[in-house]
C-alpha cells in the first residue's frame, strides 16, 4: 500500500513538472538579433551603493555576429573592442526618429490659447 502511494506521488510530481515547463516555455519571448543592430548590454557588476540611480545598461553597441544558443558578439563603436555576451543580457536600442514631434505639456489650471 505504501509503495503504491509513493509511485502515485512520483507520477503526480512528474505530471506537474511537465505542465509547469510547458507553461514556462509558452511564455518565453525569444530575442532575435540581426547583424548590424544596435543594442544595450546589461552591466551586472555595477556597485549598488555609489551612483545607485545610474542606469545599468551600457551602450549602444553594434551586433557583429549571432552565435547559436543565444550568444551575441558585439563591438564597441568608439574603441572597436569585440566581446561576446549572453543574449539574456542584451536588448535592442531604439533611436528616436529625427522627425519625432515634441510633446506639449499643460499643467492643471493653465488653459491653452
Amino acid at each position: 500500500m505504501e509503495r503504491k502511494l509513493q509511485l502515485e506521488a512520483y507520477e503526480n510530481a512528474q505530471f506537474y513538472k511537465e505542465k509547469a515547463k510547458a507553461f514556462h516555455d509558452q511564455n518565453i519571448r525569444r530575442k532575435n538579433f540581426v547583424i548590424g543592430d544596435e543594442v544595450l548590454v546589461y552591466n551586472s557588476r555595477l556597485l549598488l551603493m555609489p551612483k545607485k540611480l545610474r542606469s545599468r545598461w551600457d551602450g549602444p553597441f553594434r551586433v557583429v555576429d549571432v552565435k547559436p544558443y543565444g550568444v551575441v558578439e558585439v563591438i564597441h563603436p568608439t574603441n572597436g573592442v569585440k566581446f561576446r555576451v549572453n543574449g539574456h543580457r542584451v536588448k535592442l536600442y531604439h533611436v528616436q526618429p529625427k522627425n519625432a514631434k515634441e510633446l506639449e505639456i499643460f499643467l492643471l489650471g493653465e488653459v491653452p490659447k
